[in-house]
């Protein structure tokens, strides 16, 4: 299998690269307004808690756009991806109203959770700036699962990677008043988002003149909603972006229950996720690109190669997630030291650290074996599995440990014990559908057809 794992490195190093990118503006983001003050940290960090699994929840719709071009591919009807997209792109904006609505009175979903004042409006005001920037970064990322779809994943890391560039200059700017600009603290986070999404997307409208982009016709006519088509990437679409949605919301609610424990907790707590998250984009961007290759064979109806990519995507991420838990395990310290100058954060993140390193052995292989699941258009049944690992197992046990209902109370650490179960049980559950599927032909082309 050694051509296929070249391949995957092929499609998956610049979709590792380009989620390093976008990882890397998040922590941007969290340094740099951690620097500033531990409450700008705190108060970004709540912001972030609804923008996120809201933008991935309405994102992922048109994530099923990745394995439905690649099987189009694969099946040699590369013209009829275009109207699709063009069915995406109205998604793309029908979202991005629904997701600014909720940006825009975020103000009592603070309020519920109970969280420091201070930290909640520095986070209203964090996202009423990054609301601006919603609508062309939905249309963004419909033309990148596109381009990704179509084996093309170098020119959206280009276009990213620029991006990270204006991210960082533009914070910069914005948080310290750099260059006549007033000082603003956390909320020049959210300026500095906004306008970071408008540039990707300006950028990658320079992609339509590429000639494999022009073969899908996206680009040769106006078409109005067009329900059939709209309907066929809800049904791949839309069990992604709950499962997405679930994993991340159940993270943003753990945020908001840990900001009750204070800001010192709370920003721990943020460091921790965010390293979690830094380090889950190998896996992640793995599965994205096993999706794509495992589509293209589905398109080609060679469900024989499809089982044996499935396969060695496995074996790789397990072998990922060991390396990855003894780097965090050895370097806490030095890591957690990049996020924060306050000793007393340090010394918590450091030791959530251990907990997010056990984390890595179970979190890796599920999210390749879920984008494995994506490639076969398998995502309903997933969805399941997130909801019922993520908020009937791990958010209640996590309450448990964390505010003490049975014992001591264990405060943040209780709520990561809790994730790290549920997440066990729903690596389990993944793992166990996609040898099914793998092996069932009449299951693969019943999905082939949606």
């Amino acid at each position: 299998m050694w051509n296929e794992t070249k391949e995957l490195i092929k499609l998956g190093l610049p979709m590792a690269v380009t989620q390093f990118f976008i990882m890397a503006m998040g922590f941007l983001d969290t340094a740099m307004a951690g620097n500033y003050a531990s409450v700008d940290l705190a108060g970004v960090a709540l912001g972030g808690n609804i923008l996120w699994p809201v933008f991935m929840l309405v994102s992922g719709l048109n994530m099923a756009l990745t394995p439905m071009s690649a099987q189009l591919r694969g099946e040699g009807r590369i013209a009829a991806i275009g109207p699709l997209v063009r069915q995406g792109l109205w998604l793309a904006l029908i979202a991005s109203v629904i997701t600014v609505a909720i940006m825009l009175n975020a103000r009592p979903i603070f309020s519920l959770f109970n969280v420091d004042a201070e930290a909640a409006e520095i986070g209203v005001r964090y996202l009423d700036a990054a609301a601006w920037g919603i609508p062309p970064i939905l249309m963004y990322v419909t033309l990148r699962y596109v381009c990704e779809g179509l084996g093309h994943t170098l020119e959206p890391m280009i276009i990213v990677g620029t991006t990270l560039i204006v991210n960082g200059v533009l914070n910069y700017m914005f948080i310290y008043g750099k260059f006549g600009l007033p000082e603003m603290g956390g909320e020049g986070c959210g300026w500095a988002t906004a306008i970071s999404m408008w540039v990707e997307f300006i950028l990658i409208l320079g992609l339509l003149s590429r000639p494999w982009l022009r073969e899908t016709e996206l680009a040769s006519r106006f078409e109005w909603l067009h329900f059939e088509n709209l309907i066929s990437i809800l049904k791949v679409g839309l069990p992604i972006g709950v499962t997405i949605f679930l994993e991340m919301a159940v993270f943003s609610v753990v945020g908001f229950l840990v900001g009750s424990l204070g800001v010192t907790a709370l920003a721990a707590h943020s460091i921790a996720g965010n390293i979690n998250w830094a380090t889950f984009v190998i896996p992640m961007s793995l599965g994205s690109a096993i999706s794509i290759r495992i589509g293209f064979f589905v398109g080609a109806r060679d469900f024989k190669h499809a089982m044996r990519i499935a396969k060695l995507s496995f074996q790789i991420s397990l072998g990922y997630a060991m390396l990855t838990s003894l780097v965090l395990i050895s370097g806490r310290h030095v890591i957690t030291g990049l996020y924060s100058n306050d000793p007393v954060v340090l010394q918590l993140a450091a030791s959530l650290l251990i907990i997010v390193a056990i984390y890595q052995i179970v979190d890796c292989p599920q999210a390749t074996m879920v984008g494995a699941l994506r490639g076969y258009k398998d995502t309903r049944i997933p969805a399941i599995y997130s909801f019922v690992g993520y908020w009937v197992l791990a958010l209640p046990l996590g309450l448990v440990l964390g505010y003490g209902y049975i014992g001591e109370p264990m405060g943040v650490y209780g709520f990561w014990l809790g994730l790290g179960l549920g997440l066990f049980v729903v690596s389990l559950l993944a793992g166990r559908r996609l040898y099914l599927t793998s092996q069932d032909d009449e299951r693969i082309l019943k999905f082939a057809q949606i």
